[in-house]
């Protein structure tokens, strides 16, 4: 009976109450660690998300900002994409977490194996400047 409970626990948890640890402002950096790439996650409790990215390519940013749904499953995360830059971009990505401590992440995408890096930062933080990165 107790595990029923437990199982049915899971089933009706909404992404926030499941993976509370992911909501959050999370920022990392390109591939792999290469800074003239850079992106914040802002991750809602309710699953919604906002990711922007930034491109440094000749001292000029190239900003793109995907809006969304996550879910947690286990070790498993799922990121649905609505729009990329407001234009419809329905999108599914799947990442395995590997480490997480609430102050840094580590997970894989598991379409090609990448792995990122991440650290939480203040709600509030914005991208650098591609001059502070250069």
């Amino acid at each position: 009976m107790r595990k029923y409970f437990a199982l049915l626990l899971a089933l009706a948890a909404t992404p926030a109450s499941a993976a509370s640890f992911l909501v959050g402002t999370w920022y990392g950096t390109g591939q792999p660690n290469d800074k003239s790439e850079m992106w914040v996650a802002r991750m809602g409790a309710h699953g919604e998300f906002r990711a922007e990215f930034r491109a440094c390519v000749k001292g000029q940013s190239l900003d793109q900002v995907n809006l969304g749904t996550w879910s947690v499953a286990g070790d498993q995360v799922t990121v649905k994409i609505d729009t990329v830059n407001d234009t419809p971009f329905p999108r599914t990505d799947e990442y395995k977490i590997l480490a997480q401590d609430g102050k840094t992440q580590t997970y894989r995408y598991i379409p090609n194996g990448f792995v990122y890096h991440s650290r939480r930062v203040p709600d509030g933080f914005e991208l650098p400047s591609c001059e502070a990165v250069s």
